[in-house]
This record gives structure tokens, C-alpha cells and sequence, in this order.
């Protein structure tokens, strides 16, 4: 990864984080919720960037359609997370993964 990269991922980043704060601000509580949930349970393609950046849209959408937020993912962030990256691997579903092995050869 060269320094472009670096700059340009910050320019992105950037103008992702002015999207999420531009969200009423229930939907930016949820939204901030569901990031630090989605980087504690690590959903190996977090960082290609199209999860985040697809709940951004579908909070902005629900904005402009007059939604709350909870009407659109229900009571509990999490389950609504879990259900967002229920067929993406995480890094603890890798890792349980090797542990199994390790066992198995053993």
C-alpha cells in the first residue's frame, strides 16, 4: 500500500464520517452502535468498505422517507447486525476454524 492509498482511503473515510454525521441523530446513535459492534465481531470483509457505506444508505434513505430508525431495523441492534453479515465469515468464525484443526491433528 503505497502513500496515495493511504491518502485517498482517509479522503474516503472522510467523507464517509461526513454522511454519518449529516444522519438525524437517531439514526447517527444507531448508526455508531452498529459500527463498534460490526469492528468487535469482525466480519472479514468490513474493510472493503461496502458494509458501512450500504448502512449509511439505508439510513440516509429511511431519513428521506420519514422512517425512524427503529422502524426500520427493530429494537435490537445487534440482531439487526448479526442479520447483515449472517453469510460473511469473521475473523472469530476463522479462528474456530483453526482451532478445530489443531484439535483434529492432533
Amino acid at each position: 500500500m503505497g502513500i496515495r492509498d493511504i491518502i485517498e482511503g482517509k479522503k474516503q473515510w472522510r467523507a464517509h464520517r461526513a454522511r454519518v454525521e449529516a444522519l438525524p441523530p437517531d439514526y447517527r446513535i444507531v448508526y455508531e452502535e452498529s459500527q463498534k459492534y460490526l469492528f468487535k465481531v469482525g466480519p472479514v470483509d468490513l474493510a472493503d468498505g461496502n458494509l458501512l457505506s450500504g448502512l449509511v444508505e439505508f439510513f440516509e434513505e429511511g431519513a428521506v422517507a420519514g422512517k425512524g430508525v427503529i422502524e426500520l431495523i427493530g429494537n435490537d441492534v445487534a440482531a439487526f447486525c448479526d442479520d447483515l453479515i449472517k453469510d460473511s465469515p469473521t475473523y472469530a468464525d476463522i479462528y474456530q476454524e483453526s482451532v478445530g484443526k489443531d484439535i483434529g491433528n492432533r
